[in-house]
């Protein structure tokens, strides 16, 4: 599938039983498909401010809020692509910009957090006014998951994903370096996001009636601040580099 920087859409999320799991996703499979990555690991590095300003104002469920992350589907070596997203959220609609580039490259990138002007780069210049715009936005947590994304065979901008293993780690904040995470949510199963640009296929609104399965909210960064790092800010820890 063609490579896609810009997005808008719906996004919402579900949590699956870990017993209805295999069985939904073979129902769903009779109407969609895997797509190239198969089951893989994401490992997104969420920059903040010093107060946890962006973490903060989403947790109000404001009208418009925005992150700043570092995506890479997989550990990354000096050649690997890596993803600069900066991701809205305006009155329920997802927009999302993101920026290729390769973990060598983003290194470099990280010591400044500054593009030189191009007037071909219109997402470089969207990340330099976000960090004039919020000059102590940094490195604060790292939300690794293994996922599984499916896409319409009708419809391919009709996804759904499943994601598995939530952890975090708050400390050595290096996206080449895995392993001494937490669980962020121990009890919960599986977390679906459904994106769409409109309204359901009819077949899959009869499929979630089938599994009884309703909206939730679980948000990975809100969910770890809430749980794990809140508590440790509050004791007047550092939690992030």
């Amino acid at each position: 599938m063609k490579l896609k920087n810009v997005f808008q859409r719906k996004e919402t999320k579900y949590l699956i039983p870990m017993t209805q799991f295999d069985s939904f996703v073979a129902d769903l499979k009779k109407q969609m498909q895997i797509d190239e990555h198969g089951l893989h690991t994401i490992l997104s590095l969420y920059f903040d401010t010093p107060d946890d300003r962006f973490i903060t104002n989403s947790m109000t469920k404001p009208k418009y809020k925005e992150k700043f992350r570092v995506r890479s589907y997989g550990v990354p070596n000096d050649t690997s692509m890596v993803f600069l997203e900066i991701k809205k959220k305006i009155n329920g609609i997802v927009y999302k910009r993101r920026l290729p580039l390769t973990y060598s490259s983003y290194r470099q990138w990280l010591d400044k957090r500054y593009f030189p002007k191009s007037e071909h780069e219109q997402i470089q210049q969207e990340v330099n006014w976000l960090f004039k715009r919020n000059p102590d936005l940094s490195p604060k947590t790292m939300i690794i998951y293994e996922r599984i994304s499916l896409f319409g065979k009708s419809d391919p901008d009709f996804r759904v994903t499943f994601d598995q293993h939530i952890r975090f780690r708050s400390n050595n904040l290096d996206l080449s370096v895995t392993g001494e995470e937490t669980l962020v949510a121990p009890e919960i199963g599986v977390l679906m996001e459904v994106k769409a640009l409109g309204a359901y296929p009819l077949w899959f609104v009869e499929l979630l009636n089938d599994y009884q399965l309703r909206k939730g909210s679980f948000s990975k960064y809100a969910e770890t601040y809430q749980r794990h790092l809140f508590i440790q800010t509050k004791e007047g820890k550092n939690h992030a580099i």
